[in-house]
């Protein structure tokens, strides 16, 4: 059974190597993907909506599984046999983290307490130490009081800030977001987009996905930019990206007639 690799600092974390996925055998989402991530960055995933990158983070947090190519993690391949190992599933789960973009799906525990421990039990954690992760994380992200709440009591923001402490609890060192900043009014999204660069900061590898232009050149250092054919068309710097006018209307991200701003 394979194992994770201890890899220097300066190789990739996370590589993709031609991957192909179609739901149902017939609809594609991934046509030939391969990208790497290193240890340390924020890499964003641009594109419009249906164009694969919600499925991409899924591939990389074990969820689905390629038709073809290859998906390497902490220098081990990820397949559905591997990850039937428990040994292998229970590195791998405590190393990297998933939000997804409706936090609904994400949040189903009785009170928000529970919710950020169910983690750290399902882990084998003793109880008093997943107490004190838990009070932590809450304390990090500024919802104690919400602690003894039920999940239908809060709002979306709140939702969110929950789904967010249920992974963070957890301490994985790669993050994947999808759509981070959706649905949220404006104040919760500016925290936010703090937040990922915080958490970068502090030695999280982050990976999003995202339309969200406005706050790219904040929350990612590199970004790949999708077709509509499920492909990767190119990558570079946000500004340089974003710069490209041509680019971002071929792939529908923006009007042509839209202001971008600066």
């Amino acid at each position: 059974m394979p194992r994770f690799a201890a890899e220097p600092s300066d190789d990739p974390v996370l590589v993709c190597k031609d991957l192909r996925y179609a739901y149902l055998g017939r609809f594609p989402a991934l046509d030939g993907v391969s990208f790497s991530v290193r240890r340390g960055e924020k890499v964003a995933l641009l594109g419009a909506n249906g164009c694969g990158k919600s499925t991409l983070l899924k591939v990389l947090d074990g969820l689905v599984f390629p038709d073809s190519g290859e998906y390497h993690a902490f220098g081990a391949q990820v397949t559905e046999d591997n990850l039937e190992d428990e040994q292998f599933s229970m590195g791998f789960r405590a190393r990297i983290g998933f939000i997804f973009q409706n936090s609904d799906v994400q949040v189903f525990s009785p009170s928000v307490r529970e919710e950020i421990a169910f983690g750290p039990l399902q882990l084998g954690l003793p109880r008093e130490q997943a107490t004190a992760r838990v009070d932590d994380v809450l304390a990090m992200l500024d919802i104690a009081e919400l602690a003894d709440r039920a999940p239908y009591q809060l709002s979306g923001g709140q939702k969110k800030r929950v789904a967010i402490a249920s992974v963070l609890v957890m301490n994985p060192e790669v993050l994947l977001f999808d759509e981070p900043t959706a649905a949220l009014d404006p104040r919760t999204q500016h925290w936010l987009a703090e937040l990922l660069v915080e958490l970068n900061r502090a030695g999280k590898t982050i990976v999003l996905a995202t339309h969200d232009l406005d706050v790219l050149d904040l929350v990612a250092d590199r970004a790949l930019v999708f077709t509509e054919e499920h492909r990767i068309v190119a990558a570079g710097a946000p500004a340089e990206l974003l710069a490209d006018r041509e680019l971002l209307t071929s792939v529908n991200l923006v009007h042509p007639r839209s202001r971008i701003r600066a």
